[in-house]
């Protein structure tokens, strides 16, 4: 258990671990190539990858624009609510002390199920800072946050909205193509996620 302090402090070490890594790795990529005399080629494919980036985040905008518009008109029409009656059962089983963070966790599954990871972490963020709220002990993680972590990860994507976007703005000639892969490898992936966070957090609900 660490308190609040101490958690936030491990996450910013991490954070500067990793920023030290990746700056170290460019700066020894860049001197190798001014060693072996392929600066210039180094140089110019760092231009064209930065290009590249702008390029690809131009094409995806509007697919992330669209879905998180239809989101947003979804929970503003009252259909998320709808939808969190519809998964009550499911949510009563793997939340049962989720309390006011059930309609952000409601919204983050509808957002990862349409494909849209990105629109789906500030939900997800929402239902962690409220499950945080009623903590006993808050900045430890509870039963609710690791299954909402673990439902996470895996991800169940009934459309998977953001890859058929990329692999539409790239000119694949069938970008729906991984929609049945997709739907059945996260469907078993869910599923192992479910049964694990069940199997393990059985103790804990026993005891409470």
């Amino acid at each position: 258990m660490f308190s609040k302090k101490t958690l936030f402090g491990r996450i910013f070490f991490i954070r500067w671990t990793m920023n030290t890594v990746i700056l170290f790795l460019l700066i020894a990529g860049i001197g190798v190539s001014f060693a072996s005399g392929t600066a210039e080629g180094v140089l110019s494919a760092l231009q064209q990858g930065a290009a590249d980036a702008i390029e690809t985040v131009l094409r995806l905008s509007g697919a992330y624009l669209l879905w998180m518009g239809l989101l947003n008109i979804a929970e503003r029409a009252g259909l998320i609510k709808t939808l969190s009656r519809l998964l009550s059962p499911v949510l009563r089983l793997l939340f049962p002390n989720a309390g006011s963070a059930k309609e952000a966790i409601s919204l983050n599954l509808a957002a990862n199920m349409l494909g849209m990871g990105n629109a789906a972490t500030p939900y997800g963020i929402s239902a962690m800072r409220l499950l945080n709220e009623s903590n006993p002990h808050p900045g430890a993680a509870t039963n609710e946050m690791c299954v909402l972590l673990v439902i996470n990860a895996s991800c169940l994507e009934l459309w998977p909205a953001a890859l058929v976007g990329m692999r539409t703005s790239f000119g694949s000639s069938a970008p729906s193509a991984v929609v049945l892969p997709t739907l059945l490898s996260s469907l078993a992936a869910t599923l192992a996620a479910v049964v694990l966070c069940l199997i393990f957090t059985r103790p804990c609900r026993s005891r409470s």
